[in-house]
């Protein structure tokens, strides 16, 4: 609760609207409490038979109906300004959400699964509006009026105070035993929505692989199988809070006897007018309904605890890779790589081992070794996706670690193997590093990219919404779109998971032709998944077992012994057996 109300105080925005909706509460209670006053009079006056004053009488008749008129108007107002405050606190728990997750590192989203990342944005934040729409709109206000109920009563017979007043702390006190026992389920519920959430966005996101392997069945079956476990402990759940509340409302129920009994008794007794038994029975009234929504206001308070936990959790975490203080800029005037005794390790399994080796300035490096020698995690360092565990990485004579993260991207374009594309048009796509480019700019890109005379058959040309991760264009065409975006960025640095290994021999013909043109001035780190490109690039760096094995130009390694060797032997022999070979070093021929 402390994190959601803090949370709630530093949303400058809102403050304004939480003086608004307090101001407006306090002048509704107040109206709230007059008339059960305006009545008791009302009775009184007109127990006087032929002595009562008509005109006072009606003047309170009109007192009332004001009183009703401009509650009605608080009310909306009220609720008005709660609503606004709702919509905007959804708004800014969003993004920061969304901006708290930019700044977390590549480990954290390998660990978790996309749809439990969205599932746990959408219940925290739901929880948490719904808590405080119902907080501005309800609570609020039920505070404010009991106080002044209290007071209200206790002027005309504080034993019927006393009473009233012990309602709240034993109604309290039974609520909150119940809680510890009601959020364990929750967590529970939580938990199995989660995962269900989680492998729904993951089939959804991967349906041809489900239909292809006439998985349908058995993904339903998951899913069904934890939301059934949320329905079954909903069950014993919902049994023990309402099981709860009845004990609590019985309570209430005798100590509402005890003050109907003293009430009555009084006004018989003639120790206190009929209007004002009346008056008191109305404020009891006042009193009562706060006391039996309090059943709904901690549901809905435990509820925003328990869902917005995961949300606090993950917004506590501190950014594993951050600039240092002052951090510079980083300057690439020609684009020169060196790593120097690199060692990294995913969760303790170590990957590289003391990597040491230097990339020319201009020119294009290959990188080969069987999987999981670590030449994906080679360029994700380079990208400071993962921080080291040991030594330096160099660009032109800058440790990177001691520049911005901004600057060190700017400098660095990326073509994957799996063209990362998003919804939206072509031009988006295209310009997407770029956002202010001109059309212009972004054609000449496209060009570049063997691109544009299939952008121009579609009729809408550059303008065309290609669908969610590019699902209306083919292999080729949402590659060359890629390669587009990296031309226009226009990045010193290149990383090429190796854009053609997938495609078919048209499309990587037109997609090969369009990589020359963007490797052209440009450093490129490649992840090379073809011979024919291995033997294209100036150097060749071989991994093994976590460090280099050998760094040489293709013609050099060819006479040795080494990893490149004998990937060459392997193409010239041929056969089922080599082709199972290569493939250990993720090598079409």
């Amino acid at each position: 609760m402390k994190h959601i109300l803090r949370l709630l105080g530093s949303a400058k925005e809102l403050k304004k609207y939480y003086l608004a909706v307090g101001a407006l509460s306090v002048l509704a209670s107040l109206m709230q409490i007059v008339t059960p006053l305006l009545t008791g009079a009302a009775i009184d006056e007109v127990a006087k038979g032929l002595d009562t004053r008509v005109a006072y009488v009606v003047w309170i008749a009109v007192g009332l109906f004001a009183l009703d008129f401009f509650s009605n108007i608080v009310n909306n107002i009220n609720g008005y300004l709660g609503d606004q405050m709702s919509t905007r606190l959804q708004r800014s728990l969003s993004q920061r959400y969304f901006e708290h997750l930019l700044k977390l590192p590549q480990a954290y989203f390998d660990k978790e699964l996309s749809g439990k990342i969205i599932n746990r944005l959408n219940r925290s934040i739901s929880q948490i509006t719904n808590f405080m729409q119902m907080f501005s709109n309800n609570f609020l206000q039920f505070v404010i009026t009991t106080i002044f109920a209290l007071v209200a009563v206790a002027l005309i017979s504080w034993p019927v105070a006393v009473l009233l007043f012990l309602l709240y702390p034993i109604y309290i006190v039974m609520t909150v035993k119940t809680s510890s026992v009601w959020m364990k389920y929750q967590e529970k519920k939580n938990l199995h929505t989660d995962i269900a959430s989680g492998r729904f966005a993951e089939s959804i996101s991967q349906l041809k692989v489900v239909k292809s392997f006439i998985r349908e069945r058995q993904e339903l079956r998951f899913f069904h199988k934890h939301w059934n476990t949320v329905v079954d402990t909903n069950k014993p759940q919902s049994r023990y809070w309402h099981i709860r509340d009845f004990e609590r409302r019985l309570v209430l129920n005798i100590i509402f006897l005890g003050v109907y009994l003293y009430v009555f008794y009084s006004a018989a007794k003639g120790w206190i007018s009929p209007g004002q038994a009346v008056a008191l029975v109305l404020l009891a009234q006042q009193i009562r309904i706060p006391i039996f929504t309090i059943s709904f206001l901690v549901e809905s308070t435990q509820k925003a605890v328990s869902d917005s936990k995961d949300y606090f959790e993950i917004m506590a975490l501190e950014p594993a890779i951050a600039d240092v203080p002052n951090a510079s800029s980083l300057q690439v005037p020609s684009g020169a790589i060196s790593f120097q005794d690199v060692r990294f390790a995913y969760d303790d399994a170590p990957v590289l081992k003391g990597l040491t080796f230097d990339i020319k300035a201009d020119s294009k490096v290959a990188l080969v070794g069987e999987s999981g020698e670590g030449k994906t995690t080679i360029t994700n360092l380079l990208l400071r996706l993962y921080e080291l565990d040991h030594g330096h990485i160099v660009v032109d004579g800058q440790d990177i670690s001691q520049v911005t993260q901004q600057s060190l991207r700017r400098n660095i374009a990326v073509v994957f193997q799996e063209p990362a594309l998003f919804s939206g048009t072509i031009r988006e796509n295209i310009a997407y590093g770029m956002p202010r480019a001109t059309d212009a700019q972004v054609e000449a890109a496209a060009v570049a990219a063997n691109a544009h005379d299939f952008i121009k058959n579609f009729e809408k040309g550059y303008a065309t919404e290609i669908g969610e991760r590019g699902l209306k264009l083919s292999g080729g065409q949402k590659q060359r779109i890629a390669i587009a975006r990296a031309l226009l960025k226009d990045a010193p640095i290149l990383i090429l998971d190796e854009a053609t290994s997938s495609l078919d021999s048209r499309s990587e013909q037109a997609v090969q032709e369009a990589l020359e043109h963007l490797m052209k001035g440009r450093t490129t780190v490649i992840i090379a998944h073809r011979l024919s490109t291995i033997q294209a690039v100036d150097q060749i760096i071989t991994l093994r077992s976590g460090k280099v094995d050998e760094v040489g130009s293709p013609a050099a390694l060819a006479t040795t012994d080494g990893i490149y060797a004998q990937l060459l032997q392997m193409q010239q022999a041929g056969g089922e057996s080599t082709k199972k070979r290569l493939q250990k070093y993720q090598i079409v021929r």
